[in-house]
């Protein structure tokens, strides 16, 4: 066994090995092999005396001026990346984040306070510092902990930090070399693969505890090409909550496989028109404007703080009776897969629009206790760093009963949108604006030819019940390289859609429709 260490000298002995090995190996999982293979429950124990009793310490100093409820939540993440340009990997970096955050909640009220260091001194002064937000008697925590019962969504077969660089380097140059291959129009390619590794343990004032091994990577290609003087981009990754099995040479292929046939059709792509028009979004990827532009306003703080306009809509209509969202921890390998949440509660399937009716909010324990329910499992954080809030998981609209065919057949003429990204959105009024980087004209109901460069607008609430039709073809986004962005923090998502049509939604274009 490894001998325990303060965060300080974890970090110098990091830094000292690191630089010996210089070069590429700067990345930390080089060295840390025998510390991130300590696989199982114990983790936090066994690496850094973390123990139930200086967990009881922790949560009683911070609940010693009074409160509702404390708890403790302990990180140690290993993070890697690679990138290859040019065609050689000329970019490599690993970052180490280890630390707690300890929270005291009284109300909706939270006192907050975080250290890197895991002694037992700084702790304490950390939970001291949480505990101010009271100011009564001092309240006890539960005897001992019970384990969460937690699902196991994202099962690890090989940790990160047991594959050298010399394995992943292959990966990236399989990438460049295939791409390169596919054709001669092709003049640059970028690749980039990135792995996380990250074990948290959260201990609660009511006694439960929880540990989580969460891994997370993508594997990301852009291809620039240029055809008559006309150049061109296009970009795809594929990743989630996987571990590096997933990185197969059936994978690279995909992956290939969508960078140019995105690249191949931008040379095809005509001006698209503007103005208010149908509009049908493709399966899978476009699922982010629900996550947006419908899914933010369905968080239970903004509802709590009436700023969204679904505060008042529980148990009223706000879809036709064949749309059905859910928000679902319980995705395997997804991106926003969580065995349990930030606050140890166990991950669930919840059905947030049931059959077009508006059936509850996503909670975090602050927001459940507000409306005396049973939180949802979606209070979560970016790091030790942050208090959780009611963040969103993997967010999908369930299939309808048309074929996706039917639903282009029913737009007649219009835009099929296939890829959408650098969204602004307002939360409160659920106004969104997304930037369309690939798509087809619709005509007669049939696919036409490919536009891009385009925005589509609207309003998040109005865009659901003007939802007219839906497939039964429901695709998850199968990426790993976003993360949703709320409070100051960011943490990893996933989202989903059927193909459906939107009766009218406002197009940016060059020009006027039938102009």
């Amino acid at each position: 066994m490894m001998k325990k260490m303060t965060r300080r000298n974890f970090v110098q002995t990091g830094a000292l090995a690191a630089g010996a090995l210089g070069g590429v190996s700067l990345m930390p999982g080089a060295w840390l092999g025998l510390v991130a293979n300590a696989n199982g429950k114990g983790y936090f124990d066994s690496q850094f005396g973390v123990t139930d009793a200086i967990c009881r310490k922790l949560l009683e100093t911070a609940l010693s001026k009074g409160g509702d409820f404390a708890d403790l939540y302990f990180e140690h993440t290993i993070s890697n990346y690679l990138g290859l340009e040019d065609g050689q990997v000329n970019r490599a970096s690993g970052d180490i984040d280890l630390g707690v955050g300890i929270r005291t909640v009284k109300g909706d009220q939270v006192g907050y306070a975080f250290t890197q260091d895991l002694t037992e001194k700084s702790m304490l002064a950390a939970a001291s510092v949480a505990a101010t937000i009271a100011d009564s008697t001092a309240v006890k925590c539960a005897p001992q902990f019970i384990a969460v019962k937690a699902g196991d969504y994202y099962p690890v077969r090989t940790l990160f930090t047991t594959v050298p660089v010399s394995t992943k380097l292959p990966v990236v140059q399989s990438v460049n070399d295939k791409i390169f291959a596919k054709s001669k129009l092709v003049t640059k390619v970028s690749c980039t693969f990135h792995d996380q590794q990250k074990r948290i343990l959260v201990v609660t004032s009511d006694g439960h505890k929880g540990e989580d091994l969460l891994p997370r990577s993508f594997l990301y290609a852009s291809a620039v090409g240029e055809k008559n003087g006309r150049k061109e981009t296009a970009g795809w990754n594929f990743g989630g909550r996987r571990d590096f099995s997933y990185y197969t040479e059936e994978l690279v292929d995909r992956l290939v496989g969508e960078v140019m046939g995105r690249l191949l059709v931008a040379f095809e792509a005509v001006q698209a028109p503007a103005g208010e028009m149908p509009v049908v979004l493709a399966p899978g990827v476009t699922g982010i404007l629900l996550h947006e532009a419908i899914g933010h306003g369905m968080e239970a703080d903004f509802n709590r703080k009436k700023t969204s306009t679904y505060c008042t809509m529980i148990g009223k209509k706000v879809a036709e009776p064949f749309v059905t969202i859910i928000d679902d921890g319980t995705n395997a390998k997804q991106m926003g897969a969580i065995n349990f949440d930030d606050e140890g509660i166990p991950s669930e399937k919840t059905v947030l629009v049931d059959k077009g009716t508006l059936a509850t909010y996503l909670h975090d324990r602050i927001s459940a206790n507000h409306y005396k329910i049973k939180p949802t499992g979606n209070g979560r954080r970016e790091s030790y760093r942050f208090y959780p809030q009611p963040r969103m998981r993997n967010t999908y609209m369930l299939g309808g009963p048309a074929t996706a065919e039917e639903v282009i057949k029913g737009a007649k003429k219009g835009i099929y949108v296939q890829d959408v990204a650098n969204g602004q959105v307002k939360i409160g009024e659920g106004d969104f604006a997304f930037y369309v980087s690939s798509g087809r004209m619709i005509e007669e109901g049939k696919l036409g030819a490919p536009i891009k460069d385009m925005n589509i607008m609207g309003n998040g609430p109005k865009m659901l019940l003007n939802v007219s039709m839906v497939a039964n073809d429901l695709k998850m986004a199968e990426g790993g390289a976003g993360a949703c962005g709320k409070g100051g923090q960011a943490v990893p998502v996933s989202f989903g859609l059927p193909t459906i049509l939107v009766n009218s939604m406002t197009v940016g274009g060059v020009k006027r429709q039938g102009a």
